[in-house]
């Protein structure tokens, strides 16, 4: 039988060796599925503070390591069907896998909401830097 420091490590091994890499490439189905157990597989810990973070940060421009998804920084998303979109994530809106951004569609239109798009719609994230 492991003692208690062999029983804590061998979980955190656990959480940083299967269960973040797993959040960064699951799909949008079995995120919600997991989010519907998380308390079960990842403790008494909340899911929008573990679960949707390391999803998000499959795309590590989008995500600060302690804060979860930085609202600070113009990105541009690269959508699976071609489309591009940029602005400002709003992390607020962004539930569930739905990343839901504040920009503009064109510079001669008024900012307003972009989105939802699905984890799954997204095919790249980059930040946009200003000059």
């Amino acid at each position: 039988m492991a003692d208690f420091e062999q029983l804590v490590a061998s979980r955190k091994a656990w959480i940083a060796e299967f269960l973040q890499p797993w959040c960064r490439s699951a799909t949008l189905i079995a995120l919600k599925q997991a989010e519907q157990e998380w308390l079960d597989i990842a403790g008494k810990v909340a899911p929008e503070k573990t679960l949707w973070p390391w999803a998000w940060s499959r795309f590590p421009e989008l995500v600060h390591e302690t804060l979860g998804i930085e609202e600070t920084t113009q990105v541009e998303v690269n959508l699976n069907d071609g489309r591009m979109v940029r602005g400002y994530p709003d992390s607020r809106a962004s539930l569930q896998g739905q990343l839901v951004l504040w920009g503009n569609e064109s510079p001669s239109l008024e900012p307003r909401e972009l989105g939802p798009f699905s984890i799954e719609q997204i095919a790249s994230i980059r930040r946009i830097a200003l000059t």
